[in-house]
């Protein structure tokens, strides 16, 4: 019997497909890559990066003010473990942990202020702790340096520089000088901007009587801050919220009110996966200046 010559040619394409992914895999493995910050716009790095196949380590604080805690790797550090989109965070503590979790395909993230001396040499450092200004990141910290939004100097501080303001130029790889400076004005959803952040009315430790998810009504209390009230600023959804174990000082962001009835809780926005894009096009232009790509 004659063997399907289309059905040949289909065999021989997916073999190809097969070959050119493991091959992609493995030169990925070659290049760790260390994230610093695990919020939800630091996630959608993390994301597109493990998506391709590069093994990916997060560090962050203990007490990360993450607010979209259901879209962040960070919420791992109160809960052990986060899972987002099928991306699976776990909290480690040594270096025997850091590596089964990758060895896991998963993403590990340790507890720390600074980057410790056991976890092993990433090839790329991503600055994504959003602070909006240089903390301690150096261009000379790995092979490759990038850094995210406002407060760094591409070529200074770092090799590039992503832009996080949200327009034209979001995602914008930037080899040489600054992101725009913050505005410091929340994006506009359905006609809504800074109305959208709800702040700690005072110092304190927060109580919620709502969740992440939650439809709210305009004026419902939502939690308290050491007995005063957090009130919902419009009807809409609980997009984020700080987790109750933060200790907060008064005006800092604690939440996230979205007016759209079917605000997508549960999914990395577009933003992040814009920004994330942006990290992986950069190190994979990197990677084929040094000819491994």
């Amino acid at each position: 019997m004659l063997s399907n010559p289309v059905q040949s040619v289909s065999d021989e394409v997916r073999c190809v497909g097969a070959t050119r992914r493991r091959a992609l895999l493995m030169l990925f493995d070659r290049c760790p890559i260390l994230v610093r910050g695990g919020g939800d716009l630091a996630t959608g790095v993390v994301h597109c990066l493990h998506q391709v196949g590069f093994p990916v380590g997060v560090v962050e604080l203990a007490q990360p003010r993450t607010v979209r805690r259901r879209v962040a790797v960070s919420n791992a550090v109160y809960e052990g473990t986060a899972i987002i989109e099928g991306l699976r965070a776990e909290r480690v503590k040594d270096v025997e942990g850091w590596q089964a979790t990758v060895g896991e395909g998963a993403v590990p993230v340790a507890i720390c202020d600074t980057i410790p001396d056991w976890i092993p040499p990433p090839e790329v450092i991503i600055d994504a702790r959003l602070a909006k200004r240089n903390i301690d990141t150096c261009i000379d910290d790995a092979d490759f340096v990038i850094a995210l939004g406002p407060g760094f100097d591409a070529g200074i501080d770092c090799d590039v520089v992503v832009e996080t303001n949200r327009g034209s130029r979001l995602g914008r790889i930037i080899d040489t000088g600054p992101a725009q400076a913050n505005t410091g004005v929340p994006g506009i959803v359905a006609g809504y901007g800074a109305e959208r952040v709800l702040r700690a009315p005072r110092s304190g430790t927060i109580r919620w009587q709502m969740q992440i998810g939650d439809p709210v009504e305009q004026g419902a209390v939502l939690g308290t801050v050491d007995g005063v009230d957090i009130h919902a600023p419009f009807d809409g959804v609980i997009r984020g919220l700080l987790h109750p174990d933060c200790p907060v000082e008064h005006g800092l962001k604690v939440g996230d009110v979205d007016p759209r009835l079917d605000a997508p809780c549960d999914e990395i926005s577009d933003k992040a996966l814009a920004i994330g894009g942006a990290a992986v096009e950069a190190i994979l232009g990197w990677m084929k200046s040094r000819g491994q790509s």
